[in-house]
């Protein structure tokens, strides 16, 4: 592979930016890529690579920018003979096949709060190679020593938090509100639901979640703002430990990465699971 790609590739890995490899796996008779020959297709469709150029590289570069979309790849054989129904516009009279691998944004979760929970979800993190940050309002919950591996450790007030997401010039996946204050979590509610692109969970009781959503929308936020809001969070494991809860939150990221596929096609025929009753509980957070 040429080191063009693989250096973009990584590149783009370490900036939660999701990207597909089209690969020539196969050739047959004459054709401009040989096989192994790899290209990469960033999101605004600019290319790292070539699969061999002209028709068969904008075909190429199309299906992967729709890949991209439906974050799912495939296997394609394109037939360089313009005199052939469904051919490309080529001379070369052979064929190819090229695997689009869809390569999915590597997590950034943004983690408000450095209690148990987070402490816990930061081991998970690190055993999975998913970035994470850290923001706490105590500066002792933020410390290289508690959250080594951390991207970013920032001891903020809840209404700094946002800045420093901005000044980072990082992309998140996620967000989750772990506060040991209410009052704090509807502060980085309120801020970051308008625009944070990721998503955005509080672990909270019923009771808090209530109050959070009914103070979130007499703020001022619309209802489908508000509605962007993940409460519970998690995947159903009945979790009650800060290592329960972490790997219940760890299980729903990983969900997030790698959806399952639609109803109705062959692989999601598995009963679906029900939604997720994390609860809150002393010391959680």
């Amino acid at each position: 592979m040429d080191r063009r790609v693989l250096r973009e590739a990584l590149l783009l890995s370490e900036r939660h930016v999701p990207f597909v490899l089209a690969t020539v796996v196969d050739a047959h008779g004459s054709v401009p890529g040989k096989k192994g020959t790899t290209m990469l297709v960033k999101e605004d469709g600019s290319l790292v690579g070539t699969v061999g150029g002209a028709g068969l590289e904008e075909k190429v570069r199309f299906l992967a920018r729709q890949a991209l979309r439906q974050r799912e790849g495939g296997l394609q054989r394109f037939d360089l003979m313009a005199w052939k129904p469904g051919g490309l516009p080529s001379l070369c009279g052979g064929s190819v096949d090229i695997s689009l691998q869809y390569v999915a944004a590597r997590p950034h979760l943004l983690l408000w709060g450095g209690g148990h929970v987070a402490l816990a979800l930061s081991r998970q993190l690190a055993l999975l190679d998913y970035d994470y940050s850290v923001a706490d309002d105590r500066a002792d919950y933020t410390t290289t020593e508690r959250f080594p591996s951390a991207k970013h450790r920032w001891s903020v007030a809840p209404s700094e938090l946002l800045g420093a997401i901005e000044a980072s010039g990082d992309r998140f996946s996620h967000a989750y509100l772990l506060g040991y204050d209410a009052k704090k979590d509807e502060e980085v509610a309120f801020r970051l639901l308008p625009s944070f692109p990721g998503h955005v969970g509080l672990i909270a009781s019923r009771t808090k979640r209530e109050l959070t959503l009914k103070a979130l929308r007499a703020r001022g936020l619309p209802t489908e703002v508000v509605s962007r809001l993940r409460c519970p969070v998690g995947v159903p494991l009945r979790a009650e430990t800060p290592e329960e809860i972490a790997v219940s939150i760890v299980g729903e990221v990983i969900q997030d990465v790698h959806p399952a596929p639609e109803r109705g096609t062959a692989s999601s025929k598995a009963e679906e699971a029900a939604p997720a009753h994390v609860e809150e509980g002393p010391g959680h957070a």
